[in-house]
């Protein structure tokens, strides 16, 4: 018996100390990494170069080189066609591709309602809001008016269709806010659409247009330098970067469109989808991402310069928004009369 209990000890004794070198192996193994890109990375931007949304892209792009936030490359790739139809059904083409990821803005909702483009939000998978972007009235600064007011009285005093308005697209954001301000003032413009927002500033300079409602990104450098007048920002208040842009104006010296007694508001998206069908782990690793491409001096900048709001939502924050957004967007285009015929 003693023998059998000796030999049992023994056993017992091996058995816990294979165990302990078998817990000591386990902690010395490093932990199952988590998914990230094996591969460059397509960025997809479904507009034209220079716009709100490409600027922001390439700015991204350029803070995830500098600080090293990811060992392979984000490569931009615009995909404008279709009023941006192209680079969504691209998104929706490419299911379960964890190389492929969107910026999206406010023709998420608009393309597909107003062209009847098969692909929905739902379609792909939902990363982060990294911002809302404004809308500012522009003018000509060669041009008299001292106030949106001034401007939309001579808008009225000249008639129907004499005035041109410049924006990104057909059907989309800037022609929604444009029709919003029709409705809000009694006045009808010559709509006139180009790819992007930098096109869009570069006429309006030029003089062949009377107004834009280009995001602030999109006119800065044209207002800093004195060739543009913000008139007002289509939102409930005004900006809050207090820092001036120009030799008199910072950003919350715009006033509302409201102030200006133009009861039109507008705010647009800017944000991060991927293909449907992707893993929790990729998922996981682009929210990641882009927490840390906010926290970066290089982005934080760029929101003040840009003047955005810098409201962020992710999961399940962020579905909510998108379809409360999809039911606003629903009702601007009926209004407006830009929904596909069925």
């Amino acid at each position: 018996m003693i023998k059998d209990f000796i030999s049992h000890s023994k056993s017992g004794m091996a058995m816990a100390t294979a165990g302990a070198f078998a817990a000591v192996a386990l902690a010395a193994t490093p932990a199952f990494a988590a998914w990230e890109p094996t591969k460059p990375v397509e960025f997809v931007v479904p507009a034209g170069t220079g716009g709100g949304a490409d600027q922001m892209a390439r700015l991204i792009q350029g803070v995830i080189i500098k600080n090293k936030l990811m060992k392979e490359p984000l490569i931009v790739v615009n995909k404008s066609g279709g009023a941006g139809a192209e680079g969504f059904l691209g998104i929706k083409n490419d299911k379960g591709d964890p190389h492929k990821i969107i910026i999206t803005l406010s023709n998420l909702f608009t393309t597909p309602m107003a062209t009847g483009v098969p692909f929905n939000w739902r379609d792909m998978t939902p990363v982060a809001m990294l911002a809302l972007d404004q809308f500012v009235l522009w003018t000509n600064a060669e041009q008299p008016y001292k106030s949106a007011k001034e401007y939309i009285d001579a808008v009225k005093a000249a008639g129907p269709n004499k005035f041109k308005m410049g924006g990104t697209g057909s059907k989309q954001e800037d022609q929604i806010i444009t029709v919003g301000l029709e409705k809000a003032t009694g006045t009808k413009f010559i709509y006139i659409p180009f790819k992007g927002g930098g096109e869009v500033a570069v006429q309006l300079v030029g003089n062949h247009l009377q107004s834009t409602v280009n995001n602030p990104i999109e006119a800065v450098s044209q207002w800093r330098a004195g060739k543009l007048k913000a008139q007002c920002v289509f939102d409930h208040e005004r900006m809050p970067y207090k820092t001036k842009v120009t030799e008199t104006q910072s950003w919350n010296d715009i006033p509302t469109c409201k102030e200006a007694g133009i009861p039109t508001d507008y705010t647009m998206l800017r944000g991060i989808f991927m293909p449907a069908g992707v893993t929790p782990d990729q998922l996981a690793f682009y929210v990641d991402l882009f927490k840390k491409v906010r926290e970066t001096p290089e982005w934080k900048d760029y929101m003040e310069k840009g003047a955005f709001n810098t409201t962020f939502k992710t999961g399940n924050d962020f579905k909510v928004w998108l379809e409360a957004a999809e039911k606003q967007h629903a009702t601007l285009m009926q209004e407006a009369g830009f929904m596909a015929k069925k």
